[in-house]
């Protein structure tokens, strides 16, 4: 495994060709071995254990020879964080003409939430509009012909399957859904699970966490960031709810899952003659966090003020509810390992005897766990000038319980980074395959993608389901996600996690020297959208 990861080095720039580093498995094994400890209490974003977890990693990145690159001259970017949960079980009641159908908290709905206010009470008509997705690329408008003014909007979690899998996971993504019904003038949301989010994420699973901390930045007058937030999610429906909600519809919920899981996956929008009676209450706190940040100046000086930004989320869940006597979340894997990753592959840019051209940034973020809050905050408030950052790679969750054979490079074809990874990729015998699992909209689940809303491609590995990839990453997202057994007792293969860093410091270092800044794909969904960096073919 050691012999692989010098490969890649030697493979990639001849002045290297003598350098003799290697990712050590002890030095992973201690990183992760403290991140993911008891004491850490799983590092929940603006706790004191969370702030133990930042100081440990301004440390190692001080030690690892990178200059401080947060705020006034230290390596710690401060977080302004709203935080928000439900206070209480809330209310949905179905009304009508004189007819009112109380639904049961936990059964058929949970609560949503607000960071905007602490109290909402809304009596509206509901209007079905389908996944509310509009995309003029695939000439889609699922609002065409319905009026949403006034009205709370009853939407199809997820999107059409007809979507190629990255814009799928765009438009499936709450935010998403909620800016296209405040646009319209909705003035909230139910959110309806759909069979294929049923075998996703049950509902049974989610109401456990009902009470879940959720968060956003808040800006210098106090004001949290929330897109769309006049048409807030009030409240999460499951499969049982939904036989009620859409019980006038003709065919009722079976109908209306059977066309939103057909071939043209187009269920039929309309007015319901159902009104609805939400309340629900919000506990809102305000809390600081913090963002990591070390820079490796780069050696040239007309590409050094070019920055790649090599992210990973230092948060995890924190208390999480009892399983088997536990409730601390520790996140090993999610993102102890990530971290541990990030760090080392600066500890091989310490020992390369030539440094990169461009300049590399290590960020370590926090409460990615909230929403990718603390990479939004630096991806719009940045420690330089955010034309200087010009790639991300992001390194979140690599499930290291086996010898990796290949991986799932999110982003990676829009952009020049598709062939950096590929070179990578070969010179250690890992392939690039296709997202298996398209419907978990991994796309826009992890920190990468605050860099693309930025218009600055970006790439996030996952490690794939060749060997015996399939069975590790199924039963690790079944059995230990977001569940206290994500500790150091799995089953850690530390070749495999020493082979993930050669990897990611391969990629980072290819960007780095390449002659050409990164770049979109001439007329790329993302980079199109964005305004990123030829995608309009400069």
């Amino acid at each position: 495994m050691f012999r692989t990861a010098v490969f890649v080095l030697c493979a990639l720039s001849a002045p290297v060709a003598a350098e003799t580093w290697q990712p050590e498995e002890a030095a992973m094994r201690g990183h992760v071995r403290f991140l993911a400890s008891d004491e850490m209490k799983g590092r929940e974003a603006g706790t004191a254990e969370y702030d133990i977890a930042a100081r440990y990693v301004a440390a190692q990145f001080e030690t690892m020879g990178l200059k401080p690159a947060g705020a006034k001259d230290s390596f710690i970017q401060p977080v302004p964080l709203v935080t928000f949960r439900a206070a209480n079980e809330g209310s949905v009641s179905l009304i009508n003409g004189s007819t009112e159908k109380r639904l049961e908290f936990g059964v058929d709905y949970m609560p949503g939430t607000t960071p905007l206010t602490a109290e909402l009470a809304l009596e509206a008509p509901l209007v079905f509009a389908g996944f509310g997705v509009v995309a003029p690329n695939f000439k889609r408008d699922d609002y065409a012909g319905i009026d949403v003014k006034g009205k709370i909007v009853v939407l199809l979690a997820g999107a059409p399957s007809t979507l190629p899998t990255e814009e799928r996971a765009h438009y499936a993504n709450t935010v998403s859904k909620r800016e296209q019904a405040a646009k319209r003038g909705a003035v909230g949301i139910i959110l309806v699970d759909t069979p294929t989010r049923e075998k996703v994420s049950t509902f049974t699973r989610r109401v456990r966490n009902w009470r879940y901390l959720g968060a956003t930045w808040a800006d210098a007058n106090g004001i949290p960031a929330y897109p769309g937030g006049a048409a807030p999610v009030v409240a999460s429906v499951s499969l049982v709810g939904a036989a009620k909600l859409f019980a006038e519809i003709p065919g009722g919920a079976d109908a209306v899952f059977a066309a939103s899981e057909s071939k043209a996956s187009n269920p039929k929008r309309m007015a319901m003659a159902t009104r609805a009676s939400v309340a629900i209450k919000t506990e809102i706190k305000e809390v600081m966090s913090s963002n990591v940040a070390g820079l490796l100046e780069g050696a040239d000086p007309k590409l050094k003020d070019q920055v790649i930004v090599l992210s990973g989320h230092l948060d995890h869940t924190g208390i999480c509810p009892e399983v088997k006597g536990d409730t601390i979340c520790n996140g090993a894997m999610d993102n102890a390992m990530g971290i541990a990753s990030m760090i080392e592959v600066a500890h091989g840019f310490k020992h390369l005897k030539a440094r990169p051209k461009r300049s590399i940034l290590f960020l370590a973020v926090t409460a990615e766990e909230k929403g990718l809050v603390g990479a939004d905050y630096f991806a719009q408030n940045p420690t330089m000038p955010k034309a200087n950052l010009v790639a991300n790679v992001n390194l979140d969750m690599p499930i290291v319980t086996y010898d990796f054979t290949d991986v799932v490079a999110f982003g990676a074809e829009r952009s020049s980074i598709g062939p950096a990874v590929a070179r990578a990729g070969s010179s250690m015998g890992i392939s690039l395959v296709p997202d298996p699992q398209p419907e978990e909209g991994l796309f826009t689940r992890s920190d990468h993608y605050r860099f693309v809303q930025q218009g600055i491609p970006s790439v996030f590995l996952v490690t794939g389901p060749g060997g015996n990839g399939k069975i590790a990453g199924a039963e690790f997202l079944k059995t230990n996600y977001h569940q206290p057994s994500d500790d150091m007792n799995l089953p850690f293969n530390w070749g495999a996690a020493t082979k993930f860093v050669g990897l990611n410091l391969a990629i980072a270092r290819d960007l780095a020297d390449t002659t050409d800044r990164p770049r979109w794909k001439k007329g790329d969904f993302f980079g199109t959208l964005y305004n990123g960096f030829g995608a309009a073919g400069e």
